[in-house]
């Protein structure tokens, strides 16, 4: 079984399904050693003939549905949240050290590993089809997103990367890294921002050793789809999943903000999870929401 949180974007900053294993999964860590190379913005794109666009090093031919302006493509590879001291990459550190402090694996090593060194070009089916997003659902639009062809495109979410991460057989991650979608500017919009994405899955093992007597339970049935679970999940394992995610991403925004903050949750919509919430604080006397959370989409684990 799996839960999935994003944070969202605050001020210039943006905002799972089980297989056999209910598992809440993570990524491997290639960013804690190593120092990330930013591509300067003078070279990160250019446009050798009007019908291609060449970007980090490929080549992608125009379309109708191409519509990513030269200073949207000017900003990718500036890669600021990992330039040392720069404010996102402070608050990616602070968010780092938080989980490998405390989430120790069996070996004694963090459970979550960190990707942030990930190519903001994905596919539509990364940043879509992966998802279970609808064909015709209104995140697709052109007017939302920045297309370099009808396959391509600038991600519009790191859960874009969510799908390979999975697939590669990882059970916790966080990935980070430079966003784009075409919002009006504002106090707390603009068409680049930032998210942190985590992913952990559970085995029915990790799920249910804590809980006296908790042998006899289970991840899955063969039930219906509620307001409050999925068709496939048991109750017990929704409910002890949404306790585990809400309290890692409670403390971890108490470790942000510090002790005494308001926090409240407020129930929403996903393609991808279910149930699905998103958390606010009240942040000088007005409630702002941070993240998007939820447990992940039975149906997209076992793709």
């Amino acid at each position: 079984m799996a839960m999935l949180w994003k944070f969202m974007r605050v001020a210039k900053y943006s905002k799972t399904a089980l297989s056999p294993k209910v598992k809440g999964r993570g990524i491997p860590i290639h960013s804690r050693h190593s120092s990330s190379k930013s591509v300067p913005s003078d070279f990160a794109a250019n446009t050798p003939c009007s019908n291609t666009v060449e970007l980090l090093g490929k080549a992608y031919p125009q379309d109708d549905y191409s519509n990513v302006t030269e200073k949207i493509l000017s900003k990718v590879g500036k890669n600021l949240h990992n330039r040392k001291h720069h404010p996102l990459w402070l608050i990616k550190e602070q968010v780092k050290d938080h989980f490998y402090k405390q989430y120790i694996g069996r070996r004694g090593t963090p459970l979550f590993s960190v990707y942030d060194c990930l190519s903001p070009v994905v596919t539509v089916q990364q940043n879509f089809d992966s998802l279970l997003v609808p064909q015709n659902h209104a995140s697709r639009r052109k007017e939302d997103n920045y297309y370099l062809n009808r396959d391509h495109m600038l991600r519009a979410h790191t859960s874009a990367h969510q799908w390979d991460f999975i697939h590669s057989g990882l059970d916790a991650f966080l990935a980070v890294g430079d966003v784009y979608r075409r919002d009006t500017i504002d106090n707390t919009h603009y068409p680049v921002f930032h998210q942190m994405e985590g992913v952990r899955l559970f085995s029915c093992h990790e799920l249910f050793s804590s809980i006296k007597d908790g042998e006899g339970l289970q991840l899955f049935e063969q039930g219906h789809r509620t307001a409050h679970k999925q068709e496939c999940h048991t109750m017990e394992a929704v409910r002890l999943v949404e306790f585990n995610l809400k309290q890692v991403l409670t403390k971890l925004m108490t470790q942000i903000f510090g002790d005494g903050l308001q926090v409240r949750w407020v129930d929403c919509y996903f393609p991808f999870t279910h149930p699905s919430f998103e958390m606010e604080i009240n942040f000088q006397g007005e409630w702002m929401e941070v993240l998007g959370c939820g447990v992940m989409e039975q149906q997209l684990v076992n793709s």
